[in-house]
């Protein structure tokens, strides 16, 4: 890494029983550094994330003098060039990602780093973005208080990762070919996180005044295998440990593009792909934080400030 030195040779805090091992992560950064070669020509829903993640820095009123991006093949880097409102919130910028060949796609100092061991010093950046990784993760909260720990008093964080109902269309059409073959029903398609309460994640990490919401995107595809070459292009095909391992014969994926074809192409022939965004944010603890009121301490009604009549818990609703 150039630039601002942020690397530890203190671990940082992790919780002492983590969840099973799901995800081959040596696999995945072997995948990853396959698709640097041609990220940037399809990186439409990473670029899309990395918008909106500068959306909400320029929503802050404040600056920040030191940004570590998490995960993103610099994707939050080349759409800082287009944000001169957000570049000026930001002083350094530093990119990461855990395969060395995507680190290296960044156009700012960058570095190869494990977000499941994140090597960067106790309180040393102000804001940190997670551009489409932590779903990679095994254990998400134990990332995420570790970008706590690295996090200075009053520092933000914002991430998303991809939710439970990212390629849906996919799944089923999977499912149906093996069914229809007489396959035994494998794991062909990453098991993406439930629309989880993320902001009660992003608490249970200790982070203050937490916050999450959904965005679903469609892209529309000529057919599945255009679908499944974009993915590998991504570095987003499937890396858990409990996938099938022998090869998959050619019928099967010819049986699941036409089962999904038939189930979900438009009349122009093209099939859509649903992929779920899941956003979280929220700030590392400090003194002067806002902090909610205890039950009753309350000195204006809800009823007041909203201008409406307040009813008895016995008044019909409406009347």
């Amino acid at each position: 890494m150039t630039g601002v030195n942020l690397i530890s040779t203190k671990p940082a805090p992790q919780p002492d029983d983590g969840p099973p091992r799901l995800f081959d992560r040596a696999l995945l950064r072997r995948r990853r550094d396959r698709a640097s070669g041609e990220f940037a020509d399809y990186d439409f829903l990473h670029a899309r994330v990395a918008d909106d993640l500068l959306d909400r820095v320029e929503s802050i009123a404040r600056d920040f003098d030191t940004c570590l991006v998490i995960g993103g093949g610099g994707a939050v880097g080349r759409a800082l060039k287009d944000r001169p409102e957000a570049a000026k919130k930001i002083g350094s910028l530093i990119e990461t990602d855990l395969s060395p060949a995507m680190a290296r796609l960044s156009g700012h100092p960058s570095a190869a780093l494990d977000e499941e061991t994140l090597p960067v010093k106790e309180r040393s950046v102000d804001l940190v973005l997670s551009c489409l990784s932590l779903h990679w993760t095994n254990d998400l909260v134990g990332a995420l208080i570790q970008i706590n720990y690295a996090l200075k008093p009053d520092g933000f964080f914002a991430g998303a990762v991809l939710g439970g109902s990212t390629l849906t269309e996919l799944r089923q059409a999977l499912k149906t070919a093996e069914g229809a073959m007489g396959c035994e029903p494998g794991l062909r398609v990453s098991p993406y996180a439930d629309t989880i309460d993320m902001a009660g994640l992003v608490a249970r990490a200790g982070f203050a005044m937490p916050v999450s919401d959904v965005d679903r995107v469609t892209a529309r595809y000529g057919n599945a295998f255009v679908l499944m070459r974009d993915l590998r292009k991504m570095g987003e095909t499937n890396v858990l440990i409990d996938r099938p391992r022998t090869p998959c014969s050619k019928s099967l994926f010819v049986k699941a593009a036409e089962a999904y074809s038939h189930a979900c192409a438009g009349e122009d022939g093209r099939i859509p792909a649903t992929f779920e965004v899941i956003h979280f944010a929220g700030w590392a603890p400090h003194p002067d934080q806002p902090r909610p009121k205890r039950p009753g301490t309350a000195t204006h009604r809800l009823a007041d400030a909203l201008g409406v009549r307040e009813n008895s818990a016995g008044d019909a609703a409406g009347r």
